[in-house]
């Protein structure tokens, strides 16, 4: 997750300040990733704040889509090599551990039951371009340049390329690992990385702008879709009908379900009541 460009750290001279910034927007919650004199580069810190705020949102039954994205001239550098450079002095155990809470936190924004949108200006690079990856939907600024530079530093792109290989084709995949070079917001929406393509400075407006639309959807059945995204990659096509079934017919006994028949045959918006769905009552 580390990249060459990544500045060495100097969290001494902001040891005040958070390293998320978190703010309400009626339903919308507004991340934003707080290392601007590094350009977000990531450590343990950053993922970890990023991680209590995303899990507190998950239970928060106000926030019906997260917003991610960065304070100055960067979305995220990628790994801060500062601190890449002493696990390297680490144990391995306590290096697993480092890793183990990065998956954990793409994992959280993959798989979470609220959606996430990334807004991109700057560099995305290595977990920079990671984190986008494991978004929902990504908008850039058209100076954005995204990359997967871990190669140029000897590490492997091992976590992200997870989340990489289910965004982009395997070709596209190939070429952004192993020649680790930087791609213009266009090749990126080219490649299918990024969903838009924007001006300067108005990719967190139009990511506020998209993640309200998604905010407009029953939160039951935004969780059940992006849990179906999620899973039905890895099941063969008789699994996959099955498990379609199983959702299909659940989802009709749902009150949010009802309400928003309702709602459409009386020409009226719906009134959400968000069901939580547990991870043990999704249907088989």
């Amino acid at each position: 997750m580390s990249s060459p460009e990544s500045p060495a750290s100097s969290d001494a001279l902001v040891a005040s300040e958070p390293a998320v910034l978190s703010e309400r927007r009626g339903p919308l919650l507004l991340l934003r990733l707080n290392r601007p004199q590094v350009r977000n580069a990531l450590n343990a810190e950053l993922v970890a704040a990023l991680h209590a705020e995303l899990l507190a949102a998950q239970n928060d039954p106000q926030v019906r889509c997260v917003v991610l994205c960065g304070a100055g001239r960067a979305f995220s550098a990628g790994a801060d090599l500062k601190a890449l450079q002493d696990l390297g002095r680490a144990s391995s155990e306590e290096n697993k551990a480092d890793s183990q809470r990065l998956a954990d936190l793409l994992q959280l924004i993959y798989t979470g039951s609220k959606p996430v949108v990334a807004a991109v200006e700057g560099a995305a690079v290595a977990g920079g371009a990671g984190l986008a990856s494991a978004c929902d939907l990504v908008v850039a600024g058209e100076g954005a340049r995204l990359g997967y530079t871990e190669v140029r530093l000897g590490f492997v792109a091992a976590i992200v390329m997870v989340f990489l290989l289910r965004s982009v084709g395997e070709k596209h995949a190939r070429e952004l690992l192993l020649t680790g070079r930087l791609v213009t917001a266009r090749e990126a929406y080219r490649m299918g990385l990024i969903n838009e393509v924007v001006p300067d400075g108005a990719a967190e407006e139009r990511a506020l702008g998209l993640a309200a639309e998604l905010a407009q959807g029953s939160g039951t059945a935004l969780a059940t879709t992006r849990e179906m995204l999620s899973l039905l990659p890895g099941m063969g096509l008789a699994e996959s009908l099955r498990y379609a079934v199983g959702v299909n017919a659940w989802t009709r006994t749902t009150a949010e379900l009802q309400e928003g028949v309702a709602a459409f045959l009386e020409k009226r918006a719906p009134e959400w009541r968000p069901e939580p769905v547990e991870p043990e009552a999704a249907p088989e």
